[in-house]
C-alpha cells in the first residue's frame, strides 16, 4: 500500500487539498484512505460528511477517518494500570476510572501514528493520504518515533534486557529492586510499534506533498519544511501552490498580490515539481467544490533524499559522508560528534544519527556546505584500524 503525508503552513488549505487528492485517486480507482488527525472536524466539514472514530464511506472507493485521542488514551491507562497492579498496591496508589481521564500532552499525536501504522498494514485500501498538521508540528511528529525509540534504548537498553533471568540476582548483589517483567515486556512492545510506525515513514511508497499559498510567507514555509523534511530523509514529490490567482489587467487592485504570485512560482518551479491549484473564490465544501479543485491523485514515483547517503571514498583517501541538506544555511548548520552518534542541528531542526560501523573508528577531520550537500570528513583513527601491510 502507498502512502502520502500532505502538511503544509497553518491557513494554506492542506485539509482541502489533501481531501480532494483523496477523492481524485479515488476517482482514479484506488481504494483510498483519508486519515486526519484534526480534533475538530475540519475534514468532516471539507468533505461534507461527520467524520469520527471509526471509518465513514464518504463515496465509492473513499474512506474518511478521524481517531478518537481520549478513547486511545483511556484504553492505554487500562492497559498500563492492569499490568503495573502489583506496584501500585504495594505504594497504595488508588486507580483512576475511565471517565476521569483526559488524554495528556502528545496523546493526539501518538493516536495519529498509531492509527498511521495500523492504516498502512492493512490490506483494504491501496492508498492512504494523511491529512498532516500544520508543518511544525508535523515535523515533529515525523520525528517523534525515532526520538522515542532511542529514549528507550538509552534508559533500558537491550543488553539489559536479555538478562532478565539473572535479576533477582542481580538485585541481591547491587542491594536495590530490579525492574520488573512487566517493564521490560511494556518497553518492548512500544518499541516494536515505533519502529512500525518508522517503517512506515521510511518506506519507498510513501511520499511527502507540500502545500503552501505561493507568496513571501509560503516561500519561508516551503523552504524550511524541505529542509526539516530532508533532515528527516523524506523530500515533496510535489508541491501545490494553492490559491494561485488568476491574470488580471495592470491596473486591478490584484495586480500587486498576482505579481508577487508569479514570482514565487517561478522560483518554486526551479527546485519542485509544482502543481497550481486555482483560488475558487470561496472556500470549497462538498465534493463537488473538491472536484473543480483540481488536485493531483496519487504520487506516481517514491519520494526522499535517502538521507544519510552511505560514505563515500575522497581522493585523499579520506572517508567523506554526504549528507543532503537542501536550503541549509551555512552559518545556521552545527555538527557535535559524541561517541558513536553525530548530532546534526540545520536552523530550528536537529536530528541525532548513529554513525555507520566504518566511521565509528574515525575521528572528524572537517565539514563542508556544497550545492545543498553537507559532507563530513573522517580521518581513520589508527589506533582503532588494523594495520595493513
Amino acid at each position: 500500500m502507498r502512502t502520502l503525508l500532505i502538511t503544509g503552513p497553518g491557513g494554506s488549505g492542506r485539509t482541502t487539498v489533501a481531501a480532494a487528492t483523496a477523492l481524485a485517486a479515488a476517482r482514479a480507482g484506488d481504494r483510498t484512505l483519508l486519515l486526519s488527525g484534526d480534533r475538530t472536524d475540519t475534514l468532516g466539514a471539507v468533505l461534507g460528511v461527520a467524520t469520527g472514530p471509526r471509518p465513514v464511506e464518504v463515496r465509492d472507493g473513499l474512506t474518511a477517518w478521524r481517531p478518537d485521542a481520549t478513547a486511545g488514551f483511556r484504553d492505554d491507562l487500562a492497559g498500563f494500570q492492569e499490568r503495573a497492579s502489583s506496584v501500585l498496591d504495594l505504594l497504595g496508589a488508588s486507580r483512576l476510572d475511565p471517565e476521569e481521564v483526559t488524554p495528556l500532552p502528545g496523546a493526539e499525536e501518538l493516536t495519529l501514528l498509531r492509527a498511521l501504522r495500523d492504516a498502512a498494514l492493512s490490506e483494504r485500501h491501496d492508498l492512504l493520504v494523511v491529512d498532516l498538521p500544520p508543518t511544525p508540528q508535523a515535523l515533529a511528529l515525523l520525528a517523534l518515533p525515532e526520538e522515542l525509540r532511542r529514549y528507550l534504548r538509552r534508559l533500558l537498553p537491550p543488553e539489559r534486557q536479555a538478562a532478565r533471568a539473572l535479576r533477582p540476582v542481580l538485585g541481591r548483589l547491587a542491594g536495590v529492586p530490579m525492574p520488573s517483567e512487566w517493564l521490560y515486556e511494556t518497553t518492548a512492545r512500544w518499541d516494536l510499534e515505533l519502529a512500525a510506525v518508522e517503517a512506515v515513514i521510511a518506506d519507498r511508497k510513501t511520499a511527502v506533498r507540500l502545500v503552501a499559498e505561493p507568496g513571501p510567507a509560503g516561500a519561508d514555509a516551503v523552504r524550511a519544511a524541505t529542509l526539516g523534511l530532508a533532515l528527516r530523509g523524506l523530500s515533496p514529490d510535489r508541491l501545490l501552490a494553492n490559491r494561485v490567482l488568476p491574470d488580471v489587467p495592470a491596473d486591478s487592485r490584484f495586480a500587486g498580490a498576482v505579481a508577487q504570485q508569479r514570482k514565487a512560482l517561478e522560483e518554486w518551479r526551479e527546485a519542485y515539481e509544482v502543481v497550481e491549484v486555482a483560488h475558487s473564490g470561496r472556500d470549497p465544501r462538498g465534493l463537488d467544490d473538491l472536484e473543480e479543485l483540481g488536485a493531483p491523485g496519487a504520487p506516481q514515483v517514491p519520494s526522499g533524499v535517502e538521507w544519510p547517503v552511505a560514505d563515500r571514498l575522497a581522493e585523499d583517501g579520506v572517508l567523506v559522508w554526504h549528507l543532503p541538506l537542501p536550503g541549509a544555511v551555512r552559518d545556521e548548520l552545527d555538527l557535535i560528534r559524541r561517541g558513536d552518534e553525530l548530532v546534526v542541528t540545520a536552523g530550528r531542526f536537529r536530528r541525532i544519527v548513529p554513525l555507520p560501523s566504518a566511521l565509528r573508528r574515525c575521528t572528524v577531520a572537517g565539514a563542508a556546505l556544497r550545492d545543498g550537500e553537507l559532507r563530513v570528513r573522517f580521518a581513520p583513527d589508527p589506533d582503532l584500524w588494523p594495520e595493513t601491510r
